[in-house]
């Protein structure tokens, strides 16, 4: 858990780099052709470059940054990208209202989020896949983590993929580098225990090198979350197609070739 601390004094600005890449999987099947479209339509209507826009804006509102510009593009056949250049809002402090915990915004100029979303409808069994890849980098002495249960509420998540590095230095005021300036276990720490419990997690941790990693994958589906309103999700051939999903998840989870 993120525990504070007493407070380094640094020399100038804190000049640590802290990223946050959020990967995450959602799955679908598709039995024809049609549905294969359909499923494209809809995931590129609902995850537009307009709205993942908006959803960037979102996150820097909850690390405390400002917008500074905004790069966002739809592609042809489908998927879509965006990105955010952040500032931060004048050092304002903000505590966390779900966790507890409090950040303050410091030299952001230099800070960026983005986005790219990847469906995937090429499957042979059918079971289509989107993909989004969302990545928070800052300056300061901010924790970008807090943006994640937003992104969890955002998103249909069946696999997530959670890293976190912390790179640099800056220096304290005695001219000693720093390489960390918070205290981090475990990236499960940031996220509300509700959203823990539909998941299994795992958790590589290389403390010494300020890297974190977080695995989830969802435990238990809801079938009819799985296929087109007109299917009977309890059906025979509905539930081995759900089997295929889950394989698919396992797969991904654990890096296993297709």
């Amino acid at each position: 858990m993120f525990v504070p601390r007493e407070r380094v004094r640094l020399q100038g600005f804190n000049n640590l780099t802290k990223v946050v890449s959020f990967n995450l999987y959602d799955f679908f099947v598709a039995r024809t052709e049609d549905e294969r479209h359909a499923y494209v339509r809809y995931i590129d209507e609902k995850f537009s470059a307009e709205r993942i826009t908006d959803m960037l804006r979102e996150i820097a509102h909850i690390i405390d940054a400002e917008v500074l510009s905004v790069s966002a593009q739809d592609y042809e056949p489908q998927g879509a990208s965006s990105l955010v250049l952040m500032s931060d809002l004048g050092q304002k402090q903000v505590a966390d209202e779900v966790m507890g915990h409090t950040s303050i915004g410091a030299h952001l100029t230099k800070s960026h989020l983005c986005a790219h979303t990847y469906p995937d409808w090429y499957d042979p069994k059918g079971i289509c896949s989107f993909r989004v890849d969302i990545d928070i980098a800052t300056c300061g002495t901010i924790v970008p983590l807090r943006a994640l249960n937003f992104m969890f509420e955002s998103f249909e998540n069946d696999v997530v993929i959670i890293d976190y590095v912390v790179r640099g230095f800056t220096r304290d005021a005695e001219g000693r580098r720093v390489y960390m300036d918070h205290t981090l276990k475990s990236i499960q720490d940031f996220i509300d225990p509700k959203i823990l419990a539909d998941y299994h997690c795992e958790d590589l941790v290389l403390q010494n090198e300020n890297i974190w990693q977080t695995k989830m994958m969802r435990t238990r589906l809801d079938p009819s979350a799985y296929f087109p309103p007109d299917v009977d999700p309890a059906a025979a051939e509905s539930l081995a197609r759900l089997d295929d999903v889950r394989r698919e998840m396992v797969g991904i989870f654990y890096g296993w070739p297709g």
